[in-house]
């Protein structure tokens, strides 16, 4: 497994390359419950345009065999772009994050605004908060100018705002729950799939949130609110169960979105004020 001393050394190369502010670990890696088996993310944040081929030259060298890193926006709207290296047997990320806009994410959080954007790779959107989610949760390791520390102490703490937010968008999760009802009459398993699963990830991102915790990703999200301090009891068993069972009848579709109403409205009822 890559050691600590040699991602510190890697950070310190990348911040050398032209428009490369700092660099943050994120993922398990940076939570501390990583496996040995565990990939490492690395955030390589820039202002401007960043030198790629500085970068894929580097990334080429840590790898030994060549590696490209893309352009920024090469890999979607949203994730922008990076490179895939293995290092010392282990897999490691670097992604692009433009600081700009890293800071706008961050900004907009504060103010309780936010929005799922298609992206491939996120089935319910891809968070633009998250941006700033991911500078909270990671560890900074090389920040020459101070500028990641700076910007990562207006996010440590979930804003207020946000929270109240995320809780509001349950009227959503109310929505789609009936849309899937008018789906199970047709007996149209694939609407009232995707539509039971979004309703489930709001209520589970309005709980995190609830408990002032970030979210960067749906990976994980769902089980992970069994922990939370408000949490109906059942949730993620509840759905599991729910959207693990849906049937192509429209008796047992009926049953999921009868037993996903009970989780939204449950949810809605936990997370009133008082």
């Amino acid at each position: 497994m890559i050691s600590e001393e040699t991602l510190r050394r890697m950070a310190d190369e990348l911040t050398g390359v032209s428009g490369v502010v700092g660099v943050v670990l994120g993922g398990s890696r940076a939570r501390g419950d990583a496996l040995p088996s565990s990939d490492v993310d690395l955030g390589v944040y820039y202002e401007g345009a960043p030198d790629t081929a500085t970068l894929t030259r580097l990334a080429s060298r840590w790898s030994g065999r060549d590696i490209t890193v893309g352009e920024p926006g090469s890999w979607g709207p949203w994730v922008d772009a990076g490179g895939w290296l293995k290092v010392d047997g282990t897999a490691v990320d670097w992604i692009l994050r433009d600081i700009d806009r890293v800071a706008a994410q961050a900004d907009r959080a504060s103010r309780g605004e936010f929005a799922f954007h298609q992206q491939a790779g996120h089935p319910l959107g891809f968070l633009d908060v998250s941006y700033a989610g991911e500078l909270a949760l990671g560890v900074v390791l090389a920040d020459p100018s101070g500028r990641l520390a700076s910007l990562r102490s207006t996010v440590t703490a979930y804003p207020r705002s946000l929270r109240d937010a995320m809780v509001g968008a349950l009227w959503e999760a109310d929505f789609l729950v009936v849309a899937a009802g008018k789906g199970a009459a047709r007996g149209d398993t694939a609407y009232v799939s995707s539509a039971l699963s979004r309703a489930i990830l709001l209520c589970a991102h309005a709980l995190h949130a609830d408990a002032g915790r970030w979210v960067t990703n749906e990976k994980g999200l769902v089980p992970a609110v069994a922990s939370l301090p408000r949490t109906p009891a059942g949730f993620s068993r509840d759905a599991a169960l729910a959207l693990g069972s849906l049937g192509a009848t429209e008796d047992s579709l009926r049953a999921a979105v009868e037993s996903v109403s009970g989780s939204v409205a449950a949810t809605r009822s936990a997370l009133r004020p008082g």
